[in-house]
């Protein structure tokens, strides 16, 4: 394994080890994880295997809930989105990408939850209510993934600049 991808790797089960530390609620690197896994991994399925992986192993501590499936999902369109990214990297596409990601899980995860956890009817007031309640969560979720992306992102770029190996004529 080339030091790029060792590096990449890395920088991932560290952020996705950060859910196992105390938190508030949804503000996690996991959403720019996904992204940044997209914009940097060349093989495609390296992308979707390793934040994927790293949110199974923090699940087998955390606990899984009946959302897993579709939480893994919209991770995986995430990643997908960041394949957007991966020639278009600037300060403003990856703060707009992280700000749609965040939303596009905001939608998913909690139609999922008005959808099985049985919480809220199932109603068009009852999927207005599930939202209403859930807007706590979402400002936790973009901040998060705003500022993840911000050192993720930042954080490889600087590593690139200091140690040409990294970089993707290298790796």
């Amino acid at each position: 394994m080339n030091p790029r991808s060792k590096l990449l790797i890395g920088m991932i089960l560290a952020a996705a080890a950060m859910r196992l530390l105390p938190h508030p609620s949804n503000f996690t690197p996991i959403g720019a994880l996904a992204l940044f896994a997209g914009a940097h991994f060349d093989d495609k399925r390296w992308a979707f295997i390793v934040p994927l992986a790293a949110m199974l192993l923090s699940d087998l501590v955390i606990g899984f809930h009946g959302q897993i499936p579709l939480v893994y999902g919209a991770f995986a369109v995430i990643v997908v989105m960041g394949f957007w990214l991966k020639e278009k990297k600037s300060a403003a596409n990856i703060a707009g990408a992280s700000i749609v990601a965040a939303i596009f899980f905001f939608v998913v995860s909690n139609l999922s939850v008005w959808a099985f956890d049985g919480l809220y009817p199932l109603t068009l007031q009852g999927l207005v209510t599930c939202y209403i309640a859930a807007i706590p969560f979402f400002q936790n979720e973009l901040t998060a993934t705003l500022l993840y992306s911000a050192v993720l992102f930042g954080g490889f770029a600087l590593a690139e600049k200091k140690l040409p190996a990294l970089s993707v004529a290298h790796g």
